[in-house]
């Protein structure tokens, strides 16, 4: 019996432009399902920088917004300054997240930001060349280190976590159902969420490195994922062609800015401050 194709109400009917084997479309599917499954499509706002990661605001129908490169978590900061009872997550690619915007990344986590983070990993810059990433793994050919990278990549779950993030966690596209589950279960929690997905670029990291194609990196994917739920992040970082560890690190419960903005202000003001519906706050005159 054939089965029929359920297109989520989140998902546009864009025909999508992202090269063949590429699992950016994977992931934008998975995104649509949570938010349909949430119910939340009316006050979702989703934000992408520049990168493959920008296409994504072809394919929803919601609100999504272009930010500058490295700023989606600056931009997503102020939308939920301004509209608190909003939805927000960024949708980003390593040369974005992992280069022009760690700081971003790093002190939106330390202030405890109530946004999620999708991270879409491929090791590589994908839209502009093949030059390397600060995710690029030792070894790795690139086409700016066409010998092998041998600069150290940064683990992100562990400058994620180390920086404040209340749920931490790393599925690679192959893992759909995990990464949908962690997706909805990052969206319900407080506090700054960071979501990992290890993806495939085939036709600049994988040619590069002549590792096959996009079928292939899935197989690869399924023979050395190894899920090790609470695994310590200072050791799940990412090397070349070796065993790639997944799971839900960290889940931790941690006041948001917004919580402690209000504590610190009740307890400085008294009845003069007067949060404002559903979570902001004013300060009334007496």
């Amino acid at each position: 019996m054939a089965t029929t194709y359920h297109k989520p109400e989140a998902l546009s009917d864009q025909i999508t432009h992202y090269c063949p084997g590429c699992t950016h479309g994977v992931a934008h599917r998975l995104v649509a399902e949570v938010i349909d499954e949430l119910g939340i499509r009316g006050r979702t706002v989703g934000i992408a920088p520049v990168g493959c990661a920008v296409l994504m605001y072809n394919y929803f129908t919601f609100d999504f917004q272009e930010s500058a490169h490295g700023r989606a978590p600056a931009m997503a900061t102020g939308i939920k300054r301004v509209r608190p009872d909003l939805i927000v997550f960024t949708y980003q690619g390593d040369g974005d997240l992992a280069s022009i915007g760690t700081a971003e990344i790093i002190h939106s986590a330390n202030r405890g930001e109530k946004i999620t983070v999708i991270f879409i990993n491929n090791a590589v810059y994908g839209m502009t060349g093949g030059q390397n990433a600060p995710t690029t793994p030792q070894g790795a050919r690139s086409s700016t280190m066409p010998f092998g990278n041998f600069e150290t990549p940064f683990n992100l779950p562990h400058l994620a976590a180390s920086s404040g993030a209340s749920y931490v966690a790393r599925w690679t596209c192959l893992h759909i159902r995990r990464l949908t589950w962690s997706i909805e279960e990052a969206i319900g929690k407080k506090g700054f969420r960071f979501i990992e997905a290890v993806a495939p670029c085939p036709t600049l990291y994988a040619r590069l490195n002549k590792l096959g194609s996009g079928l292939d990196a899935m197989r690869f994917y399924h023979d050395t994922a190894e899920i090790r739920n609470g695994a310590d992040t200072r050791e799940v970082d990412v090397s070349f062609q070796s065993p790639i560890i997944c799971g839900k690190f960290v889940d931790e419960e941690r006041p948001t800015f917004l919580d402690l903005m209000h504590e610190h202000y009740s307890k400085q003001l008294g009845d003069r401050y007067v949060p404002m519906p559903p979570e902001g706050g004013m300060l009334h005159e007496r």
